[in-house]
């Protein structure tokens, strides 16, 4: 009887011990959502950095913007990200899906680039065609 006590006096310490280090905010952002969110967050930062003047030639904030995309404020997202931020594990599985995004996007941007070169080539192609065709010089 004695050990069935200090094993459940053992197993409720355990269970007990572990507290929230963050609490879960009031209005906290819905996990898909917040991936969403950092996810534009990184494309807007990434054409920053590219091309700086992009953004600034249509004064656009990158965090006004997502802001009011998604009907959220400076303090919901701070405290929601700060809350998914104190569990490592599920911070970094939410970065890994953000990466995963970003892997695809770069693909399928990349054959489209690729696809607009060979169209490139191919129209500049036609015009040489074209030109050595002339038939108004006389031989």
């Amino acid at each position: 009887m004695r050990k069935i006590i200090a094993l459940l006096t053992i197993i409720t310490l355990f269970v007990s011990c572990k507290e929230e280090v963050v609490n879960k905010p009031e209005r906290l952002i819905e996990k898909d959502v917040m991936v969403d969110i950092m996810y534009d967050l990184s494309i807007l930062e990434a054409i920053r950095n590219q091309n700086p003047a992009s953004l600034d030639t249509f004064k656009i904030n990158s965090r006004d913007y997502i802001f009011k995309k998604y009907k959220i404020d400076s303090v919901q997202f701070a405290k929601s990200n700060v809350y998914y931020a104190s569990d490592y594990n599920e911070y970094k599985s939410m970065f890994e899906q953000i990466n995963k995004r970003l892997q695809a996007n770069t693909k399928s941007v990349d054959s489209l680039i690729k696809l607009k070169k060979k169209k490139k080539i191919i129209k500049k192609g036609e015009k040489q065609a074209v030109i050595s065709r002339d038939t108004t010089k006389l031989n």
